[in-house]
C-alpha cells in the first residue's frame, strides 16, 4: 500500500495493465479458443516451454533415457505463453489451470493427464522406479523437499523475481519483503548441502530435479540478473551443488527442449528424438533454411 494507490471497493480486470505478462494472465479460468495440439508417435506427449518449471520435467525425462528407460521417450511440443497457447482447448483439457508443463501419458487407458511440474515428477519417477528412493524415510525425505520447492518456488518467481526484474517500476517494500525470505530459502538449502551431497541426502533424485532450475539457476547467474544483489557466491554449498548437477549430460539436454530463446545453439523448439540434439537445434535449422 502507497499513498498513491487507494484499492477500490471492487476490484475490476484491466486488460491493459500488468506489464510484460498481460497477455498471459486474467482473473478466469478455462479456454479462449479451440485449438487441437499435435500428437507424436511416443507414449508420452509433454506440452510445455523451458521455464524452470518447464526444465523440471524434460530434465527427468533425458535423466531416465540416460539411465536405459526407453519406455521414458517422448515428444514434447513448444507451447508459446505469449501467444496464449496455453488458453487452447487442447491444452485445457490436460491441464485446466492453463500452465506449462502438461503431460499426456498414452501408454495407458483411457490416457492419463498429469499437470503441475512437481505432480508430472512424481508419476514418471513412480511410473519408471528412478530418482525416488523406495525406502519409507528416503522416499518421504525426497518428498518433503519435493513439496517444499513447490511451495517455496512462487515466492522466488511470483515474489522475487517479478518485483526485481519484471515490474513496471521499482518498489522498495516488495524487493525488500522477498528478496529476505528468498536469501533464507537459499540459506536453508545451503545448509541442507552442507552435510548431504544432495538435497534429498545421498543420491540424486527428483527433489534436486525440482529445486536445481529455480535455485540452481538463481545462484549460477541465469536468473534475473540477481546473483550480485543476492550475494549469491557466499552460499557455497548451494553452488558447489549447482554446478555438479549442471554438469550432468542429461540436464544439459534438458535445458535446451522447448527452449526458444538465448543462443541458437541451445534452443531445441521440439524434441522427437535423441538425434534432434544433434540435427534440428535452431542454429542447423536457421542454417539450412
Amino acid at each position: 500500500m502507497t499513498d498513491t494507490y487507494t484499492p477500490p471497493e471492487v476490484w475490476t480486470w484491466d486488460k491493459e495493465a500488468g506489464g510484460p505478462f498481460a497477455s498471459i494472465n486474467r482473473p478466469i479460468a478455462g479456454a479462449t479458443h479451440d485449438k487441437d495440439l499435435p500428437v507424436g508417435d511416443h507414449s508420452l506427449q509433454l506440452y510445455s516451454l523451458a521455464t524452470p518449471n518447464g526444465q523440471k520435467v524434460t530434465i527427468l525425462l533425458e535423466e531416465l533415457l540416460e539411465a536405459g528407460v526407453s519406455a521414458a521417450d517422448y515428444d514434447a511440443w513448444l507451447i508459446k505463453i505469449g501467444d496464449g497457447d496455453q488458453f487452447g482447448s487442447d491444452f485445457v483439457d490436460i491441464n485446466p489451470n492453463s500452465k506449462i508443463p502438461a503431460l499426456l501419458d498414452r501408454s495407458v487407458s483411457p490416457p492419463q493427464r498429469v499437470f503441475e511440474s512437481g505432480s508430472i515428477l512424481l508419476y514418471l519417477a513412480e511410473k519408471f522406479g528412478k530418482f525416488l528412493p523406495t525406502d519409507p524415510a528416503g522416499r518421504t525425505e525426497t518428498l518433503n523437499w519435493l513439496f517444499w520447492q513447490m511451495g517455496a518456488g512462487p515466492l522466488l518467481g511470483g515474489g522475487f523475481g517479478h518485483f526485481f526484474a519484471y515490474a513496471p517500476e521499482k518498489y522498495e517494500y516488495p524487493i525488500n519483503r522477498y528478496t529476505m525470505e528468498v536469501k533464507r530459502q537459499l540459506d536453508l538449502l545451503d545448509k541442507r548441502l552442507a552435510d548431504n551431497e544432495y538435497i534429498g541426502g545421498a543420491e540424486y533424485g527428483i527433489a534436486d530435479i525440482a529445486i536445481w532450475p529455480w535455485y540452481g539457476g538463481l545462484v549460477l547467474g541465469r536468473a534475473y540478473g540477481a546473483a550480485e544483489f543476492l550475494d549469491a557466491g557466499s552460499y557455497t554449498n548451494l553452488l558447489r551443488w549447482a554446478k555438479q548437477i549442471d554438469a550432468r549430460p542429461a540436464v544439459k539436454r534438458g535445458r535446451m527442449v522447448n527452449k526458444a530463446n538465448g543462443p541458437l545453439e541451445e534452443q531445441l523448439h521440439e524434441r522427437h528424438a535423441a538425434s534432434d540434439f544433434d540435427t534440428k537445434t535452431q542454429d542447423k535449422l536457421e542454417g539450412a533454411a
